[in-house]
């Protein structure tokens, strides 16, 4: 609870010192859909993950299954196809048009095992609100675990509810991550941000 007052706090001073960036998000999408479209023309590859051992995977983490897991899940298979790792783990978040997000937990894959990996990024937009939330995160076109650690920008423009499901989409060249979140408290908005996967944890959001 300190950990997320805290937080909370410092998206406040954020908003008030200015914390903002620029930040392109054009031709992610575009650049999604051409790597869906180049990985569902290709070989399978053998170490991705189908998509009912991910909803299992999901399932046992979030300690819960329902149907708006389920759908999200599928959006996301149909979208891009099969991960070939997955991050699980915690995040917390705040924002008042400004807004922080801090995370950590581990990444796998079936060649290379588990790593740990924190995340942290400023978001800048019409956003209002706070949230603590689990986040199972999708991996596609990941060539080996190190690649993680760098910053992904992506398009945040969802509506957080109360135990409700959320899912957006990140890219850095070929890799594309999708968080899902299942957690608590409100955040309305279309937040325009990056996130920053770090081997070590860091409270500088940037």
């Amino acid at each position: 609870m300190r950990l997320r007052s805290w937080l909370a706090a410092i998206a406040v001073i954020a908003m008030v010192t200015g914390l903002t960036g620029s930040f392109n998000t054009t031709g992610i999408a575009e650049a999604a859909s051409s790597n869906t479209a180049k990985s569902k023309n290709t070989k399978e590859d053998p170490n991705a993950y189908d998509e009912g051992t991910i909803f299992g995977i999901a399932d046992g983490f979030f300690g819960q299954s329902s149907k708006a897991l389920g759908k999200v899940i599928q959006k996301a298979f149909a979208d891009l196809g099969r991960p070939n790792a997955y991050i699980v783990g915690d995040e917390v978040s705040g924002a008042i048009a400004v807004g922080l997000r801090y995370g950590d937990g581990t990444i796998t894959n079936k060649t290379e095992g588990t790593r740990r990996v924190y995340w942290k990024g400023p978001s800048a937009g019409f956003d209002l609100g706070g949230n603590a939330s689990k986040t199972f995160t999708l991996v596609y076109h990941l060539d080996k675990l190190d690649d993680i650690y760098h910053r992904f920008p992506g398009v945040d423009g969802s509506v957080y509810y109360i135990a409700g499901v959320s899912m957006n989409y990140q890219q850095r060249g070929h890799v594309i991550l999708a968080p899902i979140r299942v957690g608590v408290g409100l955040r309305l908005g279309a937040n325009v941000g990056y996130l920053h996967y770090t081997r070590k944890r860091s409270w500088i959001p940037f």
